[in-house]
């Protein structure tokens, strides 16, 4: 193995704002992990809200979107990067909505949209950390158009911060426990 040859050889090529972004990514440890009951239920929690058949729980990745938690598609865990949906949520601070993915441009051409799923409505909130990092969405996702109210898409930013609190608590473990192994062998 050459010096250049680690797990995360392809961020050497990502640009350093996006180097930073997918390391905030994985400080949390929840790509590629079982499904967690906390964003299980926010997920459930958006979809009864708006009343879709489908909400996740995401998270960005380089060239993928992971989902930490997703109800009303079984077996699913991760979905392309193609720009139109989470990739897109990820490069704001605002809720993201499409109310009919058939005709707006920033999605006709996307896989959900085009393919067997029929996506055409769908709304997302960044999870943004504590220090400015968009990770993910809570999004809600159906096959119909419609439109969303104002407080329908303030509780999907509601959520997106629970979900960003949530994360913080898994860091504080995974620190700590780290913490108590060093000092284990250190006494050791």
């Amino acid at each position: 193995m050459t010096e250049s040859s680690n797990a995360y050889e392809y961020l050497d090529n990502a640009d350093p704002r996006e180097q930073a972004r997918l390391a905030a990514v994985r400080r949390y440890r929840l790509v590629d992990q079982p499904v967690e009951d906390a964003y299980d239920r926010i997920a459930f929690v958006a979809g009864a809200l708006f009343g879709t058949p489908i909400a996740t729980v995401s998270l960005v990745e380089q060239d993928r979107v992971w989902l930490a938690a997703c109800q009303g598609l079984t077996g699913v865990r991760e979905i392309g990067k193609e720009p139109g949906l989470c990739a897109s949520v990820i490069a704001q601070d605002d809720v993201y909505v499409i109310n009919n993915a058939a005709v707006d441009p920033r999605t006709l051409e996307h896989p959900l949209v085009r393919g067997e799923l029929g996506l055409r409505f769908y709304a997302a909130a960044p999870i943004r950390t504590h220090d400015g990092y968009r990770l993910g969405t809570v999004n809600v996702i159906d096959s119909v158009p419609r439109e969303a109210n104002p407080r329908q898409l303030t509780a999907l930013q509601h959520l997106a911060s629970i979900v960003a609190d949530e994360l913080e608590l898994r860091l504080m473990v995974i620190r700590s426990a780290a913490a108590e192994q060093r000092m284990r062998e250190t006494v050791n």
